[in-house]
């Protein structure tokens, strides 16, 4: 009777992990279209544009300032307890866990780094644009506020643009950028744009942050994911770098590991009682399903305590008078006498 080992999910895990990373047929790589280059200058000249309405204090601030005086979180106070977990969607160590992790498994999944790269150059150029900008014009925030009516800027502060905004639109908005499929892509666009403006104007309702912060950060975000398909050549290059690295690791360490392992030699068993030498063919050592070969020899019934296996796969059937050995001449049968 045959017995096959049945995989273990442990096992089932080490094999897909074992597997050759290979890009997806479906795999649909954004470019850098005239489309996408028209919404990416009209998108920049419009954070251009915020910029300078703060700048010379115009209709912009003074909106800022009636916003601030209104106190939405006095307003609606009932919201505080939802906003002041909603407002977490925008941090950028909570986002940015649950994002690569979800990533990673597309990864995993797809035998690609470039989810995971794609979110690293993205987080990148939030961090050196939006920084840049935050303490460039440092821009004092809401509760820091020194003059009525001010546009409040090179005071110190950090708030403009808003942060959080920024970093909602491109963690959710990256999810979008990977999409697999055109309306994945869509709908995931409309949630990400919902999700951050609402984290944007979370913070207007605390008063963290002016009105003009959150629509500068959401412009800002919006450019970082518009420029994204010119990193595509250099993802693809950090991708190719990394992949090497690992397979001369592996490479390196399959040398050794063979090194290493000892060489055995396979044990003949000759059939007791018989003068004659077999060789017997020679098994891989590693094949599952082939059985030793079994030797019968020759001899009276015994009891099952005092037989001897002769291998651990072999039979354990009683010889029978009848039966000879393999490899062996059948005996000559006497004649009956009639």
């Amino acid at each position: 009777m045959r017995t096959e080992r049945n995989l273990t999910r442990l096992d089932r895990v080490f094999a897909r992990l074992d597997r050759e990373p290979e890009r997806p047929a479906h795999l649909d790589v954004p470019e850098m279209s005239r489309h996408r280059i028209a919404l990416f200058s009209g998108t920049l000249a419009f954070y251009v544009a915020i910029v300078w309405a703060v700048l010379i204090t115009s209709w912009l601030v003074r909106l800022d300032w009636q916003v601030m005086f209104f106190r939405p979180y006095q307003q609606w106070p009932e919201l505080h307890a939802f906003v002041d977990y909603y407002v977490v969607l925008g941090q950028r160590g909570p986002t940015a866990v649950m994002v690569a992790a979800w990533l990673g498994w597309r990864s995993w999944r797809q035998h690609t780094l470039r989810p995971l790269l794609a979110l690293g150059v993205s987080l990148l150029l939030l961090n050196v644009t939006v920084g840049a900008a935050k303490y460039g014009m440092g821009r004092l925030g809401p509760h820091y506020a020194t003059t009525i009516g001010a546009n409040e800027m090179w005071l110190g502060g950090d708030i403009f643009p808003s942060g959080h905004t920024a970093n909602a639109v491109v963690t959710w908005g990256i999810l979008a950028y990977l999409a697999s499929t055109p309306r994945a892509r869509r709908w995931l666009s409309a949630l990400s744009a919902v999700t951050s403006l609402g984290v944007g104007l979370s913070t207007v309702y605390i008063g963290t942050h002016w009105l003009s912060d959150v629509v500068l950060g959401w412009t800002a975000g919006l450019l970082i994911l518009l420029a994204l398909p010119w990193f595509e050549p250099l993802i693809a290059r950090a991708e190719a770098w990394i992949l090497g690295l690992r397979d001369r690791w592996f490479a390196r360490r399959g040398r050794t590991t063979a090194a290493k392992q000892p060489v055995s030699t396979p044990v003949v068993l000759t059939p007791p009682g018989s003068d004659r030498e077999e060789t017997p063919a020679r098994e891989p050592v590693a094949a599952p399903r082939t059985r030793a070969p079994a030797y019968l020899a020759p001899g009276p019934h015994t009891a099952r305590s005092d037989r001897t296996p002769v291998t651990p796969a072999g039979s354990r059937r009683p010889p029978h008078a009848d039966r000879h050995p393999r490899g062996a001449a059948p005996a000559a049968r006497p004649l009956s006498g009639g």
